[in-house]
């Protein structure tokens, strides 16, 4: 097989392109290609920036991870279908792929069975994931790795056209990151499909999540250096995230009941809008605060950290069955003490936590209320009364916020 990439030298203005033999690997060869291995990690590891490092069609096999230090580089592949990275045998390492720069292009291929995360991205600028398939293969399992596409204290970060499966955290996940989009991706069978985590400025639109525990996230978690908000999350499809949570205990996502399509956990100015929810049998949006979650530590919380959920603007969206099952005994006696044993929830169900430092007369001053629309009533559980006294009311939430902005990238 040919294997080529192209070298593109800004100083003199000269494309170079430039042929490697590799030796390929199909699915009747041996479990792990050796020569494949060494000649991949020897050009990433002596990639220039401007490089284009193409991996042909055919089904590789791996043993330990890959990693690239190097800015300005594509990765390529043939197809998610065509070009696959298998990493069933992994011995070495937990990612399939680590990067540690900006400028990064990884597009066109899949990447299966990782021990852990499958591609790590960390503290790079202009990261582009495209066209890609994660997948771990044996189904939905506490053992499979964690992540699927991760990147983490990033800036202008696009993730598009992927399809995410298995992972026991989240699908797709970006972290402590800014300036952010997440579009036509499909994330299944995950604990979470897409989350969204202590970043800034994010767009997730026109994904497919479906299968997962939950669909889609949007976390503030503590003792991080930065604090997220400005998300929007629109025009997706969250229908029939039912599967059984298989997170890892004492991780936060372990806490995600079952059944739930967006969950907002103590994030600020999130708008959910345009959205088709359908059959997510808890609920399909979740709002809460870090009290209602069981990852809370013994080590507290840092300063900066605002565990309160604020500037919500549910509207727009369309609802579809749903809301019939909670998962958990804690909130199926919700259920049955305020909609009765044939009852269900209604779309939006929020844990009634508010900082009493900023309310003024009871309410939260009109930039921070949390508004919903279009939604028939909203179930407030009265987290902080120990679920005693349930409300569910419609005109209390009937407010507006003022629309958050576009992201934009310059990738």
């Amino acid at each position: 097989m040919i294997y080529v990439n192209k070298l593109f030298d800004r100083r003199l203005g000269l494309f170079v392109v430039l042929t490697w033999v590799l030796v390929g690997c199909s699915a009747n060869e041996p479990a792990f290609d050796e020569s494949f291995q060494r000649e991949l990690q020897t050009r990433l590891l002596d990639a220039k920036p401007g490089e284009i490092i193409e991996i042909p069609s055919g089904r590789y096999s791996l043993n330990r991870s890959l990693s690239l230090r190097v800015s300005g580089v594509t990765i390529r592949g043939a197809g998610m279908n065509e070009t696959v990275l298998s990493f069933k045998g992994q011995t070495v390492g937990a990612e399939g792929l680590l990067v540690n720069a900006s400028d990064f292009t990884l597009e066109n291929l899949a990447i299966e069975d990782t021990r852990g995360d499958a591609v790590k991205v960390n503290e790079g600028e202009r990261i582009t994931l495209r066209g890609l398939r994660v997948e771990w293969t044996g189904g939905p399992s506490t053992s499979n790795g964690a992540y699927g596409l991760y990147p983490v204290r990033t800036r202008q970060v696009l993730i598009e056209d992927c399809l995410v499966i298995g992972a026991s955290d989240a699908g797709i996940y970006v972290g402590q990151s800014e300036d952010i989009v997440v579009r036509r991706n499909t994330a299944r069978l995950n604990v979470a499909g897409i989350e969204i985590e202590n970043s800034r400025r994010a767009d997730v639109y026109d994904n497919i999540a479906t299968e997962n525990t939950g669909g889609v996230l949007v976390f503030n978690m503590p003792n991080l250096p930065q604090r997220g908000a400005g998300t929007r999350v629109f025009r997706n499809k969250i229908y029939g995230n039912n599967t059984a949570n298989f997170g890892a205990k004492g991780t936060p996502v372990a806490s995600i009941p079952a059944g739930s399509g967006v969950v907002i956990n103590s994030n600020d100015q999130v708008e959910i809008f345009d959205n088709e929810f359908t059959d997510n049998a808890t609920a399909h949006v979740i709002i809460s605060s870090y009290f209602s979650t069981g990852y809370m530590t013994e080590k507290g919380v840092a300063d900066i950290f605002d565990p309160y959920p604020e500037a919500i603007h549910v509207h727009g969206n369309r609802y579809s069955g749903g809301g019939d099952a909670p998962d958990g005994l804690d909130l199926k006696a919700l259920k049955l003490a305020v909609f009765g044993l044939g009852g269900r929830f209604p779309p939006v169900l929020w844990d009634g936590y508010v900082d009493s430092k900023k309310t003024r007369g009871g309410k939260l001053p009109d930039d921070l209320a949390i508004c919903v629309r279009d939604a028939g009533p909203v179930l407030n559980a009265d987290g902080p009364g120990k679920y005693r006294n349930p409300r569910v009311s419609t005109a209390e939430y009937d407010c507006r916020l003022a629309p958050l902005p576009p992201v934009e990238l310059s990738l």
